[in-house]
């Protein structure tokens, strides 16, 4: 009897555990590994031409950097960007066409600010700045009209979560233990790691100039197109005058290396703050925990040589809030402190993002209250505070700090500067950029006079529109043939630096979207779709390839 009784409770075990089991795993033709933009627009595109696709998020919130706090897009030539990266602006448009998004300002009081950057255009039924809530909304609108299923807070196993066969990804791993499988997978994430897994080859930081005979990559000393540098002798000393005092914080004691050569440093980030000086929706600024004012000693300095330029990159969004940026030699980017972000583990770089957070919450309140600010500087920074009304469940910090740059594949066609500005011909165009080739400083060092400087900040803009190439989303043949990259793209530094830009990359992940459902519907790879017929479909959809 009691043998019986053991062999009734297996029998009934067993379905439950293959059932667990199964549950675990999850199909689907596309699977794409992300949460931005790029990964929004792949998903929704795949889902319109009829093929099964999974959004595998880490991300609880969709939409990465333009729903993190960068709602004063870049958008260049916005002529050159369609497609659904346009009915996301559009989407945008009919938000704040409802006199009920104006909750904190009426919308004549906004009006069209910036004449060459203007926010509304009415004729076209688009809007290119937003409040990052607005942002959300609209990429959730995108996703639920498709039917996409999305899995949140899902972190790719980066140890042992990939299971790849003859050049081919069979399925990855995410830490909760769930296993994705799919014919074609797609990395659009701002790091790039299932990419990195699978063992696309990558690179991280700058190549030396000579590389692909380009003039702004590598070290740029003597390069500044910005206001982002030491425009007076300051001094880097903990005691001035004195270099065995030591240098203050965030100074490098390293050489920078000479101009053009290479190194795997990479641009400064930042978050993006939501602010405002609306009493009612203002989170006073504060003492942050362990707060320690002589990391910001530098712009003490700097502001006794008489700069008073802090609230140059306060650009306003709808109800009187702002997209704050970084602006001066010294401000919200972090420069050098995010160099071994890109290859970090998890764990790392948490670290890094919350030393990231700990040193604009510091410079907030630095700014706000330390008496070698100048005293109409401290009043006017104490008008200002997070907003209330967004990040609500993140202390109104942004989700997503600014991944200007991590990895970037080497893929089947490397975009150049000499594609940006125009100098090669592109032979396979999947979309178009326009904006300017923008690296934000990458380190700060000692002149050899004695002095403080910045290094890195380049800002070229291409004379027109450009095209972007098929083989920069593809990793070449013989590293992965069912993978595609929409993010890490294929692109030297300085390229990147006008790739970058949210627009693009929702261009990006749209024309991925393509690729992938054609290949699935004819049962071809990747690499054997005819040109012809990609961009056929891709005009048909409103992508702007010329």
């Amino acid at each position: 009897m009691k043998q019986l009784l053991i062999l009734l409770l297996v029998l009934v075990l067993i379905p439950q555990c293959a059932s667990r089991q199964n549950n675990s795993v999850y199909k689907a033709d596309v699977i794409i590994y992300g949460g931005t933009s790029s990964a929004v627009t792949a998903a929704v595109q795949v889902s319109g031409m009829g093929n099964s696709v999974i959004m595998v998020s880490p991300d609880k919130h969709l939409g990465g950097l333009s729903s993190s706090g960068l709602g004063f897009t870049d958008t260049g030539n916005k002529s050159v960007i369609g497609g659904l990266a346009r009915e996301f602006y559009q989407l945008i448009y009919q938000h704040y066409h409802d006199p009920e998004s104006w909750k904190w300002q009426k919308q004549s009081e906004y009006g069209n600010v910036g004449q060459g950057n203007p926010a509304i255009d009415g004729e076209n039924r688009t809007m290119w700045i937003f409040e990052p809530h607005a942002a959300e909304e609209a990429f959730e609108k995108l996703i639920g009209q498709a039917n996409v299923k999305v899995l949140r807070d899902e972190w790719l196993d980066r140890k042992n979560g990939l299971v790849k066969k003859n050049g081919n990804i069979i399925s990855f791993k995410t830490l909760s233990g769930k296993t994705f499988t799919g014919k074609i997978f797609i990395d659009a994430t701002y790091e790039g790691d299932l990419m990195a897994l699978a063992g696309v080859k990558y690179n991280v930081g700058r190549e030396a100039s000579n590389t692909y005979n380009e003039q702004f990559n590598g070290v740029q000393k003597d390069v500044h197109h910005h206001d982002h540098y030491f425009k007076t002798n300051i001094d880097p000393y903990k005691i001035p005058g004195n270099p065995s005092s030591g240098l203050l914080p965030r100074i490098s004691e390293k050489d920078p290396g000479e101009n053009g050569s290479a190194d795997r440093k990479i641009q400064a980030y930042c978050f993006r703050l939501c602010m405002t000086k609306v009493p009612e929706n203002r989170i006073a600024i504060s003492k942050p925990d362990g707060y320690d004012s002589t990391q910001y000693e530098l712009l003490a300095r700097l502001a006794q040589s008489g700069w008073n330029e802090f609230f140059n990159k306060y650009d306003p969004i709808p109800n009187l809030k702002t997209d704050v940026n970084n602006h001066g030699p010294f401000g919200f980017d972090n420069i050098g402190m995010n160099w071994d972000y890109p290859d970090a583990s998890y764990e790392r770089r948490k670290e890094i993002l919350k030393e990231h957070q700990n040193y604009q919450k510091g410079l907030l309140y630095f700014i706000a209250t330390d008496r070698r600010i100048p005293a109409d500087i401290r009043e006017k920074m104490n008008q200002w505070g997070l907003a209330k009304d967004e990040f609500k469940d993140n202390g109104n910090w942004p989700y997503n700090i600014y991944i200007r740059e991590s990895r970037r594949m080497a893929g089947e066609y490397t975009m150049t500067e000499n594609d940006v500005l125009g100098k090669r011909e592109v032979p396979h165009s999947i979309g178009m950029g326009s904006y300017t080739m923008d690296s934000h400083n990458v380190q700060r060092y000692v002149t050899p006079e004695g002095f403080v400087q910045n290094e890195g900040d380049i800002g070229v803009t291409p004379e027109k529109p450009y095209q972007i190439d098929l083989g920069s989303i593809l990793p070449e043949h013989e590293d992965c043939t069912n993978l595609i990259v929409t993010v890490c793209v294929s692109a030297s530094h300085i390229a990147f630096g006008s790739i970058r830009m949210e627009p693009v990359f929702m261009i990006l992940g749209q024309s991925a979207g393509t690729i992938a459902s054609l290949a699935i519907d004819s049962r071809k790879s990747i690499y054997d779709l005819p040109y012809d017929k990609i961009k056929s479909r891709l005009e048909a959809d409103g992508q702007i390839l010329k």
